[in-house]
């Protein structure tokens, strides 16, 4: 199961940045998450057992967006 922090933790990894320094309100594409950067993410989050469509993440461009979407998601 994938959780908010774990992919805070991803995010920042493959960013080269602190966990701590992803906030729920940044704008990832703005810290430098690119497409290549986040297909890569998304592939790793699947195999984790995530389902969702990469459309979602690239709709949206926030870590609280996205965890938003996958909760009202499971929930559904």
């Amino acid at each position: 199961m994938i959780t908010k922090d774990r992919m805070r933790a991803d995010i920042a990894k493959i960013l080269h940045m602190d966990a701590g320094d992803v906030q729920d309100d940044d704008n990832l594409p703005d810290l430098g998450l690119d497409s290549l950067r986040l297909m890569k993410l998304v592939l790793g989050w699947e195999e984790a057992g995530l389902k969702a469509d990469f459309g979602l993440f690239a709709e949206h461009g926030t870590l609280g967006e996205w965890w938003q979407a996958i909760e009202a998601q499971q929930a559904g």
